[in-house]
């Protein structure tokens, strides 16, 4: 496609604190972290200031508890050239996590409380989605998820498999980790498959898959420096790959674009430091 990919993420945001540690500590040891930091991140967040960083902008529909951290991190995603629009849900706390980032480039991420979505019945901007050519949907109920159909291209994490069954609506894409059992995926368990199925490996790769028998795999990308940790990558492989399939790339190059911002996160310490800034 000619001119810029207009491109979103309907989902959730966390509040996470980090601890940079040489090793995860063994039961009853006291730990001394070399270096300690929190942001606003959740696989929605992260998603979306990949695409801000791909596309030039974003849109963000979330939703946030009424508290301190619903409001730092509203604030500082737009400041990392979001445009947010976040439902508050009075008397919720928004999700909090905690995430140790080891010698060996590992996150290991502790969740504190329950995700809060984005629902359809929420005063957020849902008749703007239509106008964008990409959307990546972490989570939201049925009707927000139905809002998102209205995009040009809609990418589905398996995260959001539930949502996805009920909807019973045909996405362009479903993204999720071959090598993790949590994110398990089999387009039979849907009545509409989805078109495409991209499902990653890590440092082998991933393998994608049309509706009708098309597959292929993608290689490695290696990444552009030392690696530091792994909070992130996957989330911005499938900002990438959003992209890429808004602009109208081949599965394959889509996914290849998905796999340089997720190599490129690697490089640096938490999600946001060393995302692709450029495709």
């Amino acid at each position: 496609m000619s001119g810029p990919v207009r491109a979103g993420v309907v989902g959730h945001v966390e509040w996470i604190q980090f601890a940079v540690v040489p090793r995860l500590p063994q039961p009853g040891e006291i730990l001394h972290v070399r270096e300690a930091f929190e942001l606003a991140a959740g696989g929605g967040a992260v998603a979306a200031v990949q695409l801000a960083r791909l596309a030039g902008g974003a849109r963000f529909l979330t939703a946030v508890g009424d508290d301190a951290h619903g409001e730092r991190a509203v604030a500082e995603l737009r400041d990392r050239g979001l445009a947010v629009a976040a439902a508050v849900r009075t008397g919720e706390r928004t999700r909090r996590g905690f995430t140790y980032l080891d010698d060996d480039h590992e996150r290991t991420i502790t969740i504190l409380d329950p995700r809060i979505v984005p629902h359809a019945a929420d005063p957020l901007p849902w008749a703007e989605l239509g106008e964008l050519d990409a959307i990546y949907f972490t989570g939201g109920d049925v009707g927000a998820l139905r809002a998102a159909r209205a995009a040009k291209v809609l990418v589905v994490t398996s995260r959001a498999l539930e949502v996805l069954r009920e909807a019973a609506i045909e996405v362009d894409a479903v993204v999720f980790s071959a090598n993790d059992a949590g994110e398990a995926f089999d387009p039979s368990a849907l009545d509409a498959q989805p078109r495409m199925t991209f499902g990653t490996r890590g440092a082998d790769g991933g393998d994608w898959h049309l509706r009708g028998g098309r597959s292929g795999a993608w290689e490695p990308q290696t990444p552009p420096g030392p690696q530091v940790d792994a909070y992130g990558s996957g989330d911005s492989f499938a900002a990438g790959l959003t992209y890429g399939l808004g602009a109208g790339m081949e599965p394959l190059e889509a996914a290849r674009l998905g796999a340089r911002c997720g190599a490129a996160c690697l490089t640096g310490r938490g999600p946001y430091a060393a995302q692709l800034r450029s495709v």
